[in-house]
């Protein structure tokens, strides 16, 4: 596969994968206000449905970050630093699933404050990324 179509995709992947990392944690904003028990497992379903289909797409955009770095010699320090971002969002996603299992036993006791701050924290980890993409500073 050609270095641009290989870059097309780890785009395609990582905005896709992205797109979970943004609602999950919005969705569990809701499970944390939800009053209604419909309203709850219907707002649960959702949240497991998205980390199903999130998480194979997370693979892939690491997937193929790796063949870019391995079969196209692509590196620097921007990308050690790149790497470790995603070992964060790696983590942040897992959190993410023990979130949802902790709404899925009704164990959770974070508020929908708790939620909404830890909604933010994967827009700051891609604002960094794409700086160390786009800027290289290192």
């Amino acid at each position: 596969m050609s270095y641009l179509y290989l870059k097309a995709f780890h785009i395609f992947f990582v905005v896709s994968w992205f797109a979970g990392l943004f609602y999950l944690p919005r969705i569990f904003v809701n499970l944390a206000m939800a009053q209604q028990p419909a309203e709850y497992d219907r707002l649960l379903q959702m949240a497991r449905k998205l980390f199903r289909f999130m998480t194979p797409l997370a693979v892939l955009a690491v997937g193929t970050g790796l063949a870019l770095w391995l079969d196209f010699g692509i590196g620097g320090g921007w990308l050690h630093a790149k790497m470790a971002l995603v070992g964060v969002l790696a983590a942040y996603h897992g959190y993410c699933a023990k979130l949802g299992r902790d709404f899925l036993t009704r164990s959770n006791r974070k508020s929908h404050v708790w939620f909404r701050v830890f909604n933010e924290l994967p827009v700051l980890v891609l604002l960094a990324v794409v700086i160390l993409v786009v800027v290289k500073p290192f």
